[in-house]
């Protein structure tokens, strides 16, 4: 016989909300060992190939890409910078705007970085296709949601 926790919980467990919050706090745990030689937690990471993809970029406009605020994207920059990886300055044509560019030392891990996804794909056992279909329904998902 059923109870209602026994129903409550096959509810929750069909919703597409657990599963994706789930899914997403593995993802993150997963890059932990290819990210740590690199120096990067992974929000970092993201920073990271947003910033070898074209630099420089203003704090705000990373944070965007990255979806994050700015008093999150802030002190992760500037941990980035006492890391040696990035510089702040100032936009000489607004001063409002701070401007992050890399170093050379950001600049050098432009291939550990780079060699992330494909070793996540590894990790997850799924084909590249696989990959690519998954990442096509959660970009349109996140599109779809946006209000």
């Amino acid at each position: 016989m059923e109870t209602s926790s026994d129903v409550s919980r096959q509810e929750l467990d069909k919703q597409l909300s657990f599963a994706l919050y789930g899914a997403t706090g593995r993802m993150i745990r997963l890059h932990k060992p290819f990210l740590e030689p690199l120096g990067l937690t992974f929000p970092q990471y993201l920073v990271m190939v947003e910033l070898l993809d074209r630099s420089p970029r203003s704090v705000g406009e990373l944070g965007a890409r990255v979806g994050m605020d700015t008093g999150t994207i802030t002190p992760l920059v500037k941990r980035l910078e006492q890391s040696g990886l990035v510089t702040r300055q100032r936009d000489t044509h607004d001063e409002r705007r701070v401007l992050v560019n890399l170093t050379p030392e950001g600049a050098a891990l432009r291939e550990g970085v780079w060699a992330v996804p494909k070793q996540i794909i590894t990790a997850c056992k799924i084909t590249d296709a696989q990959a690519e279909e998954l990442r096509a329904i959660l970009d349109s998902m996140g599109q779809s949601a946006e209000v």
